[in-house]
């Protein structure tokens, strides 16, 4: 079973700054293609961001591009989503996800991914 852990949420107010962190203690984090996905409430959980093993390739859903950045350090065994210029519907649960298949494909799709996180709330005020 692969741990995943979720840090960084917390409240901000409208336009400001966040930094996930997603780590994977006793596993080496290039051995999968990692995803951030949020669940607001009364809502399904989608998908926000996702990055292949080798942090060469990033996908983003569109209501963050140019906002939110995905990114990896291999060699803390960690990915983290960088949220920028913060919107109150951008309040959720953040969930970090890894698969272990295919891991240079990031993909959007819940399915993919075998291992989840807890969820780290995020709150942004107006």
């Amino acid at each position: 079973q692969v741990q995943l852990e979720e840090s960084g949420g917390g409240l901000v107010q409208a336009g400001g700054s966040l930094r996930l962190s997603c780590a994977t203690p006793g596993r080496r984090v290039t051995d999968y293609a990692m995803g951030w996905f949020r669940q607001a409430p009364g809502k399904e959980r989608e998908f926000v961001a996702a990055v292949d093993w080798s942090d060469s390739i990033t996908y983003y859903t569109d209501s963050v591009k140019g906002r939110f950045t995905i990114s990896r350090d291999n060699a803390r065994n960690t990915v983290y989503l960088q949220m920028n210029s913060l919107k109150p519907e951008d309040t959720a649960i953040y969930y970090c996800a890894g698969k272990g298949r295919r891991t240079w494909d990031p993909s959007p799709l819940q399915s993919d991914y075998e291992y989840w996180g807890q969820g780290t709330q995020v709150t942004v005020s107006s």
